[in-house]
């Protein structure tokens, strides 16, 4: 046998279990219904101006631990609870399942924790009877997943604890004023960012309070679809 047939030999014998395990790691941690990560699509407005429609977001799965709804491949070890929990804070950009819809993954970002107050007054986000600094930022004018153009304020809004972000006012919206809202214990509250273009905790039909376990993963990346449509930094 010469060399180079040795050679090949080996190559192929190293191959083979290369290719198996990567694949293994690629479907625990990288697929869908592995881990670690998971990609999605915005199917929707409602956190411009942070996430476009048809923007690619990637998820970690373990930044909260694992339930049932985090761990796909192996939710029937979760009937409930989760395990290497670590709560959500103030600001996160999570994924999740509403307790009305557990079937729909939503993305929203967490503005309540338990114990925490809620409530809108005249657009403005108040926690604990204390209304969040909020910076306006102008007036912008920019396109709709529709087709149609959408007028409104600019707002860059600072959380206790320091999270802060853009957010969008369009005007005088139904979701303006609240009554208080009295976070549950294990229950999250959450708002898109595109605050008079998303049903969050504040419809309590649709989304209302997030169980701790019905969390998927955080957002830890985002990647644009259409730059020339985004609002300037």
């Amino acid at each position: 046998m010469t060399n180079a047939e040795t050679g090949r030999r080996r190559r192929k014998g190293w191959f083979t279990p290369t290719v198996i395990t990567l694949g293994l790691i690629a479907a625990l941690f990288i697929s869908p219904f592995g881990l670690g990560f998971r990609l999605y699509r915005a199917p929707s407005g409602s956190m411009q101006p942070t996430v476009y429609p048809g923007d690619y977001f990637v998820i970690t799965k373990w930044s909260y631990g694992y339930s049932r709804y985090s761990a796909a491949p192996l939710s029937l070890m979760f009937p409930a609870g989760r395990v290497f929990a670590r709560q959500p804070e103030r600001g996160d950009l999570v994924v999740f399942r509403p307790a009305p819809e557990p079937d729909r993954d939503f993305i929203k970002r967490v503005v309540g924790v338990p114990g925490d107050r809620i409530q809108m007054i005249d657009g403005v986000l108040h926690i604990n009877g204390v209304a969040v600094e909020r910076e306006s930022l102008g007036d912008v004018s920019f396109g709709d997943e529709y087709g149609g153009t959408v007028e409104a304020q600019l707002y860059r809004e600072t959380l206790p604890g320091g999270a802060s972000y853009r957010t969008l006012e369009r005007g005088d919206g139904e979701l303006d004023n609240t009554r208080v809202f009295v976070v549950p214990a294990n229950r999250y509250f959450v708002m898109g960012d595109d605050r008079d273009n998303s049903a969050d905790s504040r419809v309590p039909s649709v989304v209302g309070y997030v169980p701790f376990d019905n969390f998927v993963g955080r957002v830890a990346w985002t990647i644009p679809s259409s730059p020339s449509e985004r609002l300037p930094e």
